[in-house]
């Protein structure tokens, strides 16, 4: 996942360093082009998973058949249940394919009517917020080598389930969907940590997954900030070492424990 490089500092000096390896993966759904994602590939299988779900192309995973990835051609083809309903307008992959601005439109529908676990079910105190912050500065191996990607991790409390680093703060996302979503794993009492900021679309990503709390060293936007209001999540953003903002969901955070 790594490349040594030759660069110039800004003392005129050579000197080598790495970078991450980026690599093409395009996305076949029963044989139809969907999209070329960039990938560092450390988990392409959870990665297309994830991102065909967070696309809400795809519900279950049982209606999955097989996913195959091939990095000579540089495609994974999945296939699936939905094939004879592809040519359908009221198809997700229909719906997608027509528009990414349809999709969103589609996804902000989607959130209208979903509640998420409340404040008694799904909390987190302030010794676990910084349990999180102190297990993520060890896990971005490729980040403090190279630079370059996102980390993303999954934690139940204070226990890491899952983490994973990639060229995008949204391939770390899906990817943790995929994964959740092979393993059957709910995200109700989950905690979700990102390096990337959390936008509109991130949060409904994790909404989706029904995480209620995300935590990020970024920042949140407007939209973000929006929608975790109206499902009621909690959003901690400029989170490291043991300082961060919570934006939202105040009422899940216990900051005396």
């Amino acid at each position: 996942m790594l490349r040594e490089v030759e660069v110039v500092d800004e003392h005129g000096e050579k000197r080598s360093i790495h970078v991450p390896t980026e690599r093409p993966l395009t996305v076949m759904l029963d044989d139809r082009e969907l999209v070329t994602l960039m990938t560092l590939g450390g988990a392409p299988e959870w990665l297309v998973l994830g991102y065909l779900r967070n696309q809400r192309m795809i519900g279950e995973i049982g209606t999955v058949d097989s996913v195959t990835v091939d990095w000579d051609s540089a495609t994974a083809r999945v296939q699936s249940r939905l094939a004879e309903r592809a040519q359908s307008p009221e198809s997700p992959m229909a719906r997608i394919a027509c528009a990414m601005g349809t999709a969103f439109s589609e996804a902000m529908k989607t959130i209208e009517g979903m509640v998420l676990p409340d404040p008694g079910t799904a909390s987190i105190s302030r010794s676990t917020l910084l349990s999180i912050l102190e297990s993520t500065r060890t896990l971005d191996d490729i980040h403090r080598a190279a630079g370059s990607v996102h980390g993303c991790a999954l934690y139940s409390a204070a226990d890491l389930w899952l983490s994973i680093e990639d060229v995008s703060r949204h391939n770390g996302v899906d990817s943790v969907t995929g994964w959740m979503a092979l393993h059957g794993v709910a995200g109700g009492d989950k905690i979700l940590f990102t390096t990337g900021r959390l936008t509109g679309e991130m949060v409904m990503k994790a909404a989706f997954n029904g995480i209620p709390i995300l935590i990020t060293r970024n920042g949140v936007t407007d939209m973000g900030y929006r929608i975790a209001v109206q499902l009621h999540m909690s959003l901690f953003g400029r989170a490291a070492n043991r300082r961060y903002l919570c934006y939202t969901g105040a009422d899940r955070f216990d900051p005396n424990s």
